[in-house]
């Protein structure tokens, strides 16, 4: 069975928000679990073309693979779907005055980013999952 068909959701991780505080950065908590974002074309991964598995920065739940990354030039890594379902969970998000879907990490709840729908790029699902880099650990193919 593929990786991408199987319906898996990683063993959830609860933490304090002094935990959290102690293991993040500063730049990574305020985005992991303040919901902040990080400013376009500055993070670490919005033009990587590297190969492997990206996990989630706070608890190290695999959520996204580089064979669904794809250049959207937004400034944010870009991603056509999850890993798997379940991976991810998705919040309706209305702030700044716009309806949006919030992708939050399914094992720790952290945020890392929003998902689009029919904004016409040529993938497969016709989604861009705009993902912060600080949000995401690369964990390199050859590893």
């Amino acid at each position: 069975m593929s990786e991408k068909s199987e319906a898996s959701t990683p063993a959830t991780v609860t933490k304090s928000d002094e935990e959290w505080r102690r293991e993040l950065t500063p730049e990574e908590y305020h985005v992991l679990r303040q919901a902040g974002t990080e400013r376009p074309y500055t993070g670490k991964y919005w033009d990587s073309h590297a190969a492997g598995v990206y996990k989630c920065r706070a608890c190290g739940a695999e959520l996204f693979t580089s064979k669904e990354k794809f250049d959207s030039h937004c400034g944010w890594p870009s991603f056509f779907a999850p890993l798997a379902e379940g991976r991810v969970r998705y919040l309706r998000d209305g702030t700044l005055g716009m309806e949006r879907i919030e992708v939050r990490c399914a094992a720790c709840d952290s945020h890392l980013g929003h998902v689009f729908e029919g904004e016409g790029y040529p993938t497969p699902t016709d989604q861009r999952y705009c993902i912060n880099s600080v949000s995401l650990t690369l964990v390199p193919a050859d590893e």
